[in-house]
């Protein structure tokens, strides 16, 4: 990382790696929350609201990820969400292998930092990003693995994106469960389900 591209603390202030996402951005958004957070939750990438407000997960997506939370007795300040490009591709298309391959030392430098006990990857692009392979995030969706990131084995649970709930009805479940399996696993939260999920774990 050179001077230019400079990483103060958890946040990005300076980066010049992917000439469109320069073009496309207004902003560069860095992930939010507290630098000890338990749970680190890690999107796609920034959409036209994020890029305007500077913040991760402030649009609709972001309101139902904010529900699911209550719901499993979280709020958004005790979790800390980024995202796999901290700047909006153009016409909120999938950001290229090479803007993620670009971006990557943010995000495993976020993530030895926080040293989260579980990421929880929200929807495909992140899963994929994590795992490195290919995932049927809707069927794999609150399953956990244990991958090397940066050298250093992290728990990463997949969880489908907030915004499928929104287009498909039958992924509120899913989004929940896994929710609600990422914090017990963090053993934050509510954690009074009264049945346990980690079986096999």
């Amino acid at each position: 990382m050179d001077e230019s591209e400079a990483m103060d603390g958890l946040c990005v202030t300076e980066c010049t790696r992917c000439p469109k996402l320069v073009d496309s951005r207004s902003r560069i958004v860095n992930g939010v929350g507290p630098g000890d957070a338990d749970l680190l939750f890690v999107g796609e990438g920034p959409g036209a609201n994020e890029d305007e407000q500077g913040e991760p997960f402030v649009g609709r997506s972001g309101t139902v990820l904010d529900d699911g939370l209550r719901t499993v007795g979280l709020d958004r300040t005790d979790i800390r969400i980024t995202n796999c490009v901290r700047c909006r591709p153009p016409e909120n298309r999938d950001p290229t292998k090479d803007e993620l391959a670009n971006c990557r030392g943010y995000l495993e430098t976020e993530i030895d930092r926080l040293d989260p006990d579980v990421i929880v990857t929200l929807g495909k692009v992140p899963s994929e990003h994590l795992l490195g392979r290919s995932v049927a995030v809707t069927k794999e969706a609150g399953s956990l693995e244990e991958v090397r990131i940066n050298g250093t084995p992290q728990r990463v649970l997949l969880c489908v994106h907030p915004a499928a709930t929104l287009y498909d009805r039958s992924q509120e479940e899913t989004f929940e469960n896994a929710l609600e399996r990422a914090a017990e696993l963090a053993d934050v939260g509510d954690g009074d389900s009264g049945q346990t999920r980690l079986d096999g774990f």
